[in-house]
């Protein structure tokens, strides 16, 4: 009897000691991650789903600029144009009846959180899905998997936004994924305010 529940014992500790690898081996990539990776600030919008499973967290959606992206369709999207009729600089707006969706691989350039499309025939290559919604800006496109940021039970829940409030995100951007969420911070009239949820 004793030996079993020595065996047991010994058996619990080999299971923690696997685990505790585990997540010390996921939180070092993260970190180092972290340390190698680009950082960039980009716009978000949030809801709080406040699920009791998960814990108390803002799930939110993320801004990309995908001007630099060949939409599906060249019906997709409309581009400014001189008097001429040629095309000028500037970026572009959706032009359809419903969201474009397309994968894309993220990158920072210019602090900006950029997403190039993956043409149809790279079956190879792996991204993000993003979607542009009709009449909105290439620079306003939105990544469709939320990230989640995690914030103390009892902190203040930065959301809804005051009038001429904007809700941004630091995020790194590693090799492949989602971005990874560092910080958040409220802007109005130019102005920054980092977010503490202590």
């Amino acid at each position: 009897m004793k030996l079993a529940k020595n065996s047991l014992s010994g058996t619990s500790i080999v299971l923690l000691v696997i685990q505790l690898a585990l997540v010390s081996s996921i939180a070092a990539k993260y970190l180092y991650q972290r340390s190698t990776c680009p950082r960039v600030w980009t716009r978000t919008a949030a809801y709080d789903p406040d699920m009791v499973m998960r814990g108390r967290y803002l799930s939110l959606r993320l801004t990309v600029d995908g001007c630099q992206s060949t939409l599906p369709s060249a019906l997709h999207a409309i581009f400014p144009r001189n008097a001429d009729g040629t095309t000028r600089k500037g970026g572009f707006h959706v032009n359809w009846q419903g969201a474009v969706r397309f994968r894309a691989k993220l990158k920072v350039e210019g602090n900006k959180l950029l997403a190039i499309r993956i043409p149809e025939a790279d079956l190879t290559s792996k991204g993000v899905d993003v979607t542009a919604w009709p009449d909105s800006a290439c620079d306003a496109m939105r990544l469709d998997e939320p990230v989640d940021f995690y914030i103390a039970e009892h902190a203040v829940d930065p959301t809804p936004l005051q009038p001429g409030q904007e809700l941004w995100l630091e995020v790194t951007v590693p090799p492949l994924g989602p971005p990874r969420p560092i910080q958040l911070a409220l802007k109005q009239d130019g102005a920054w305010k980092p977010l503490a949820f202590q």
